[in-house]
């Protein structure tokens, strides 16, 4: 009679499995920007950018056909270490993309945003990216920070070690006969 081992031992895939769930994510926890809209104004707020030489920097906001910062409706940043915003009033109807520049020259975010021609205060934002979804940016999700990505980690972790302590159950009650 042979008794065969398994190939993998459940042990360390086990471990290294919760290790990196509980791992804080990449880029898609790096602060960013927040586009909303109400009626035909535009928003977008950050905390990404620092004060340098009593500037925050400079949001922009682009149409269709443009494609530079420069050619944007530029609005220098307000706002405390805390976070920073800008306001656009009288957007007309349309797709725009939004692009916040800090003053250290570094790009906090870009993302596009629809206006809906609806005379109507009560518009609800939607926020779409400017060429679909960006694999591995973050480009589907919104930051929850880290407490959410703990959390979660933990969830997926507690659920692979009850698989593993089902299945070793399971196999374990099992009668050896051949």
């Amino acid at each position: 009679m042979s008794i065969s081992k398994p190939l993998l031992r459940p042990g360390p895939a086990v471990a290294a499995a919760a290790a990196l769930a509980l791992l804080p994510a990449g880029p898609a926890a790096a602060d960013g920007i927040s586009v909303s809209t109400t009626g035909n104004t535009v928003s977008v707020s950050t905390s990404a950018c620092s004060q340098i030489n009593g500037h925050w920097g400079t949001a922009s906001l682009l149409g269709s056909g443009q494609a530079n910062f420069s050619q944007g409706r530029q609005v220098a940043l307000s706002g405390t270490s805390a976070g920073q915003s800008a306001a656009w009033s009288n957007v007309g109807a349309g797709t725009y993309t939004v692009i916040v520049v800090c003053s250290n020259g570094s790009t906090a975010g870009t993302q596009s945003v629809v206006v809906s021609p609806s005379s109507s205060p009560s518009v609800s934002p939607t926020a779409s990216p400017s060429r679909g979804v960006i694999g591995g940016v973050g480009g589907a999700s919104e930051d929850y920070g880290t407490v959410t990505a703990v959390a979660g980690g933990a969830l997926v972790g507690a659920g692979v070690l009850g698989t593993v302590w089902y299945l070793r159950r399971r196999n374990a009650s099992r009668p050896r006969h051949l």
